[in-house]
């Protein structure tokens, strides 16, 4: 039976968002709690860049020391041989590779210098690339499908497949599209090129959970899995991508889904607090009181009608149980009153007395004390309890984020 996959891109989509951003720890932190709810794929960000090449190098070190459990990770590239071939070295096994495909990128985007038969030899070059760096899955990203005519869609995606391609992307990259119309889209190409095609949704007009949602079940609906895009606490470019945390509850409680549309992730929401108000804090975007899930509102009453309805039966007003969601964070940074911390300007006997108090087990005192140092100056922040575990339990493969620290 098909499933439903998650793959986030809080890490390559999430962080371009205007400003904001996200510290190369921040990153590594974002596939730490991906690594815990259960998602199956981080799209890491953009390997074929200078100043991601220490990150993408501790990652892989991560992952491989288990820090991120089952986690894959997967590098974004344009869909241009060079930028695979740079990439390769750096260990990722995962590729997502993007080229614009609609009439409206081709004439007003690449003005000429490509047309629709070298936009399809340029991604089966870079396919091609992939696979002889030893890639084990390639995704190919269609940019602006949502506006490409179905018949190039069609070539397109037929192209990828014959060239080795595992995964076609469609990406609703003005956030144009409408549930009816994505689903039946999805359904006839997944059909027709007998592989899935994932969703990407933008959600400049309030619609890429929906979106995504729909997008997925045409994949069912022609028998492959799906594999849906998402981004941590909706951030995104403009009015931000499909939220993380919306999509998985969609799929688990929507009516019309339940049951028909099987998560294949093991997905744990006893993370999703920590994660959410983790990167509320990180990014410095505080989130909307109505935020499902993790919003302050999210599960507060105060009408008579539903304040007498919840106190009776919570069922009664809240479509799922809070409690699913994990705790709400109580961090050390976070405590009142007199409190000891270790940051980018602390000395050895603050940072001894935190990691004692978490009863964190430092076998390097001095790359930990360094990298606690080093990320706190990095995020600019205190360090929150989770990031100090993360220090504290892979000092050696985190020092791979600040290229000498090892020398």
């Amino acid at each position: 039976m098909p499933v439903v996959h998650f793959l986030d891109v809080t890490n390559r989509d999430g962080v371009q968002t205007a400003r904001t951003g996200l510290s190369k720890f921040g990153k590594t932190m974002i596939n730490f709690y991906l690594a815990r709810l259960g998602v199956a794929q981080s799209e890491i960000g953009f390997p074929y860049l200078f100043h991601e090449v220490p990150y993408v190098r501790a990652s892989v070190a991560l992952a491989e020391a288990g820090a991120f459990g089952q986690l894959r990770l997967s590098g974004w590239c344009r869909a241009i041989p060079a930028d695979v071939t740079t990439s390769v070295p750096l260990g990722l096994r995962h590729y997502n590779l993007s080229i614009s495909t609609s009439d409206q990128m081709i004439a007003r985007k690449f003005r000429g210098r490509l047309d629709r038969a070298t936009i399809i030899a340029e991604m089966t070059a870079a396919v091609a690339a992939a696979r002889d760096g030893g890639a084990e899955t390639i995704g190919v990203n269609a940019e602006d499908a949502s506006r490409t005519d179905d018949g190039f869609l069609l070539e397109f995606g037929l192209a990828a497949r014959e060239a080795g391609a595992d995964r076609l992307r469609y990406c609703d990259t003005i956030g144009g599209d409408t549930p009816e119309r994505i689903r039946e889209r999805f359904a006839k190409l997944a059909s027709a090129v007998r592989m899935p095609v994932e969703t990407h949704c933008h959600n400049d007009l309030g619609m890429a959970v929906a979106n995504s949602l729909s997008g997925a079940f045409g994949d069912l609906d022609a028998g492959q899995d799906a594999w849906v895009n998402t981004c941590v606490n909706g951030i995104g470019e403009r009015a931000g991508n499909a939220d993380l945390l919306s999509a998985i509850l969609a799929f688990r409680h929507g009516f019309g889904a339940e049951g028909k549309a099987v998560i294949g992730d093991p997905v744990d929401l006893s993370w999703a607090r920590r994660l959410g108000l983790w990167a509320s804090y990180a990014f410095g975007q505080p989130l909307p009181p109505g935020q499902p899930g993790v919003g302050r509102n999210a599960f507060a009453h105060e009408s008579g009608i539903h304040a007498d309805g919840a106190l009776k039966d919570r069922q009664n007003y809240e479509l799922y149980d809070d409690d699913t969601l994990g705790p709400f964070p109580a961090d050390w940074h976070a405590r009142q009153g007199r409190v000891v911390l270790t940051g980018e300007y602390g000395g050895k006997a603050g940072f001894r007395h935190v990691m004692d108090g978490l009863g964190i087990e430092v076998t390097d005192e001095e790359l930990t004390f360094k990298l606690v140092q080093l990320c706190g100056a990095a995020t600019s922040r205190p360090l929150t309890d989770d990031e100090l575990r993360l220090i504290g339990g892979y000092p050696h493969q985190l020092a791979l984020l600040y290229p000498g620290l090892l020398d």
